[in-house]
């Protein structure tokens, strides 16, 4: 494979954002219930034509889509989901599989009335968005951000240690919030959950799946290898296989501006297809940690931020969950250049760190 002929230019998902009058760093929290539970749905961006929805990966928040899920609502809202038992929501009583998170993100589906949403899963979470998508052949799109688990490598053991190899080549703030996630998730609720992860056979379920699929892994993904990905995108009807240069397993975080280029251009039918062996290959030059060429005040409103959306899971206060999450959008666009509506602005700041509005 020659890098010079598959890898793409620094992508710049943010143009069209910045193209218009202003762009929404607005978060709304809301839970829908199931099964004596809910599901808590963070959402940014209007109504439109096609909404985005977004699930994590084992014992992970949505947290984690921070990133990416700004940059996706061009077509439509993005909702990302918080799971039962994860990031502060309540467990399920009884039984837990794969297939009731699946059951829960169709409820979400359902409840809030979305036409054909392009479904987005990382790790876990493809296992869940796959099963939703085999029961629903009407859903035309699917990404499929580090698939798991490669069907070589289906142990405990096997599993953490390629885990732990990727995680050397995460920055610092996904660590934080891998750390911050699995504490809320507790050692009970993961290792429950765990078993049902580690089994469940995507690729006899990929099969059913008609929705046109992107797969995106980063390149030194030791949790999945490009082998088992591409035995995986032949079994779909019609998959594309891209993998992101110096991307880890959590490649929608540091690298986001790349999955959100390649998710946008699948939806609008634009990435080429050179069939599931050539693994095209994307650079992300752009994606920046949260903190770099952040004036000094937008790295205190992230910082303060952080805190405050990990008390609010942990309390389960959705008014914390929004201002914390509106604050990280609002410093975010302010990193790329991005216009924002002075009373949105003002009023983010206001609840989250009023000293900053002072200093300005």
């Amino acid at each position: 494979m020659h890098d010079d002929e598959n890898a793409a230019a620094a992508p710049d998902p943010a143009g069209a954002l910045a193209e218009a009058q202003d762009a929404d760093v607005t978060v709304e929290v809301d839970r829908i219930a199931i099964d004596g539970t809910y599901v808590r749905v963070s959402s940014i961006g209007a109504p439109g034509e096609r909404a985005f929805v977004l699930v994590a990966g084992l014992g992970i928040s949505a947290t984690y889509y921070e990133r990416l899920a700004p940059h996706l609502n061009e077509n439509g809202p993005v909702h990302a989901l918080d799971l039962p038992g994860f990031a502060g929501v309540p467990r399920f009583s009884g039984p837990v599989s794969i297939e009731r998170y699946a059951d829960a993100v169709e409820r979400v589906i359902d409840e809030l009335g979305l036409h054909d949403p392009v479904l987005v899963g990382h790790s876990m979470g493809t296992q869940v968005v796959t099963e939703v998508a085999a029961r629903r052949p009407e859903l035309s799109d699917l990404v499929l951000i580090s698939p798991v688990i490669d069907a070589s490598a289906r142990t405990i053991r096997q599993s953490a240690f390629r885990f732990l190899r990727s995680t050397l080549h995460e920055p610092a703030a996904v660590r934080w919030h891998g750390i911050t996630a699995y504490a809320l998730c507790g050692w009970h609720w993961f290792s429950k959950v765990l078993p049902k992860m580690i089994a469940f056979p995507i690729e006899e379920r990929a099969a059913s799946v008609q929705a046109r699929t992107l797969i995106v892994r980063g390149e030194r993904d030791a949790v999945v290898p490009r082998a088992w990905v591409r035995k995986l995108a032949r079994v779909f009807p019609y998959a594309v296989l891209r993998e992101v240069v110096d991307g880890a397993h959590s490649v929608m975080h540091a690298q986001a501006d790349a999955v959100a280029q390649l998710a946008v251009a699948h939806v609008a039918g634009q990435l080429p297809d050179r069939g599931v062996s050539s693994l095209q290959r994307v650079r992300d030059d752009s994606t920046a940690s949260d903190l770099a060429r952040l004036a000094p005040a937008d790295a205190w409103l992230i910082l303060k931020s952080r805190f405050i959306e990990l008390f609010g899971m942990a309390r389960n206060d959705d008014e914390a969950l929004e201002d914390a999450k509106s604050a990280h959008a609002l410093a975010m666009a302010d990193r790329d250049g991005l216009p924002v509506d002075a009373a949105d602005r003002n009023a983010v700041v206001d609840e989250v760190a009023p000293e900053v509005r002072k200093a300005r």
